[in-house]
């Protein structure tokens, strides 16, 4: 199995768990004399041996990640990478917005609002930071689809 398709398995397992979370909560309490919709035991079951499929192909998908490199960089560091890019990046996108949203003053008499960074510059950085992004995204999902799961 490749890497990418352990990580599809993964949000698979992960949607199925939150919908037998949900299943379970529909079927948690009943009106006396009744019966739930679905046996909570059962689900129960299900959900266990959802929970512990999900913690062996973390486990494997992880230990892939240490070992598989890129250019000599691990995909753990690559995936941090991309992490820490994306936090950058909205960090600019907001400045640059929250920059260029300059009141317009109706009368003299009113303060006037400055932008504190240059807006130009700023975006201009954004849009470097969202190609490095772009590119980092392309070469981690190359090296998943080339790399087999451990």
């Amino acid at each position: 199995m490749k890497l990418a398709e352990a990580l599809q398995e993964r949000a698979d397992l992960n949607r199925r768990i939150q919908q037998l979370h949900q299943r379970l909560s529909n079927n948690a309490i009943v009106q006396e004399g009744e019966s739930p919709a679905e046996d909570p035991v059962e689900l129960l079951a299900e959900l266990n041996g959802c929970v512990q499929n999900l913690e062996a192909l973390i486990t494997r998908i992880n230990l892939t990640n240490c070992r598989t490199t890129v250019d000599g960089v691990s995909l753990t560091a690559l995936l941090a990478r991309r992490d820490a890019l994306k936090l950058k990046l909205s960090a600019y996108h907001d400045l640059a917005y929250n920059a260029s949203q300059l009141a317009r003053r109706a009368t003299h008499t009113e303060i006037k609002v400055l932008s504190a960074v240059s807006v130009k510059d700023v975006q201009a950085q954004a849009d470097a930071l969202a190609k490095d992004l772009r590119q980092l995204d392309n070469a981690i999902q190359a090296a998943n689809w080339a790399a087999d799961l451990i």
